[in-house]
């Protein structure tokens, strides 16, 4: 797998994880540090099988607890300094809350949104763009029940997917299958 970077932009220091070069381009955001991996093989999988770019982004590694705003415009210096003109985001718990509000910020750099483990959050959805929700079905941490609340804000430009018997891990324990979910709803031309 490809190795984690480093991007400092005024001195913060943000991991990210850039592979593939395909024509799809996918953001994610780490819900805890891109060393967790949780999103890894799923990432893996979408650049090497799906020929998809995909750029993963972390926490910064000082460790310290930053606002929704301020990992939106981490997010951002890495998604301008890795040249990605726009792009689907998404996240997987925590991490797809700052994709929703990356969204909300930056509607103009954003294709859709790939939202996965969905937190109860009051960050509605962005306007127009496409949004597919993949949850596990036994997760006790981001509900199934989060994931449909969400869609019915948007039922006419949002889905919602699930991995059986999928916890709240379910990026790493059925890697696999959601890489599958998402490179079929986001490679569909």
């Amino acid at each position: 797998m490809t190795e984690t970077q480093i991007f400092e932009p005024d001195g913060r220091a943000i991991p990210f994880v850039d592979e593939g070069d395909g024509p799809v381009k996918l953001v994610l955001i780490q819900e805890r540090d891109v060393a967790a991996d949780v999103l890894g093989v799923v990432a893996h999988y979408l650049a090497e099988e799906a020929g998809f770019h995909v750029l993963r982004i972390g926490h910064r590694t000082d460790g310290q607890d930053v606002s929704v705003d301020a990992r939106v415009e981490d997010a951002l210096a890495v998604i301008d300094h890795v040249g990605l003109g726009d792009t689907w985001i998404g996240g997987h718990g925590f991490g797809g809350t700052i994709a929703r509000a990356f969204a909300q910020s930056h509607a103009d750099r954003v294709n859709g949104l790939a939202l996965l483990g969905v937190e109860d959050s009051d960050i509605p959805l962005a306007p127009v763009m496409p949004v597919l929700i993949i949850q596990g079905t036994d997760d006790a941490d981001t509900p199934f029940a989060n994931g449909e609340r969400l869609q019915a804000t948007a039922p006419e430009r949002a889905s919602v997917k699930s991995i059986d018997g999928g916890e709240h891990l379910f990026p790493m324990t059925h890697p696999i299958e959601t890489a599958v979910v998402i490179e079929e709803y986001l490679d569909w031309d």
